[in-house]
């Protein structure tokens, strides 16, 4: 069941506009999780190196989505961190996998206060129209990016 999760998450992170090989971060996520079956680290140690490989995901999309006019980018951090997240969650993985990949990897991915600053820019530049979309689809597509783990682990192959 972990497996496919990992597989899957690997897909999804990879899957970004190509910018990421499926293979070389299918090779880390599972490096990672072989590492910390075969020892039992610190969570601090977990979430820290789960971080690095998180912000190091987050800004390869920064460099591949950036935009002037629209803050594609965090949406799709946002959405993808939640998905993959879930999916970890949902399919049972163990503390020290949800402290790795969970709260290390998927919270340096995700941005809420990039969120929130680029939402306020929009609005003080006059785009109030935009401010409002890109606070809701935020909201709303993570929140449906939860869901969708949920129901890929409660009705599919996890």
């Amino acid at each position: 069941m972990i497996a496919t999760t990992l597989a899957l998450a690997a897909g999804l992170l990879g899957s970004i506009h190509g910018m990421l090989s499926v293979d070389a971060v299918a090779v880390a996520v599972v490096a990672a999780t072989a590492a910390v079956a075969s020892f039992d680290p610190e969570p601090a140690h977990l979430v820290g190196t789960g971080a690095a490989i998180g912000a190091v995901c987050r800004h390869l999309v920064y460099l591949q989505l950036s935009s002037d006019r629209y803050p594609i980018p965090t949406l799709v951090v946002n959405v993808v961190g939640s998905v993959v997240f879930g999916l970890f969650v949902f399919a049972g993985a163990t503390e020290s996998t949800i402290q790795l990949v969970g709260i290390g990897a998927c919270g340096a991915f995700t941005t809420f206060s990039s969120f929130s600053v680029e939402t306020v820019q929009l609005w003080e530049r006059g785009d109030r129209d935009l401010a409002v979309v890109v606070a809701a689809a935020n909201l709303v597509l993570s929140l449906l990016g939860i869901g969708l783990a949920w129901l890929l682990v409660a009705v599919g192959p996890f």
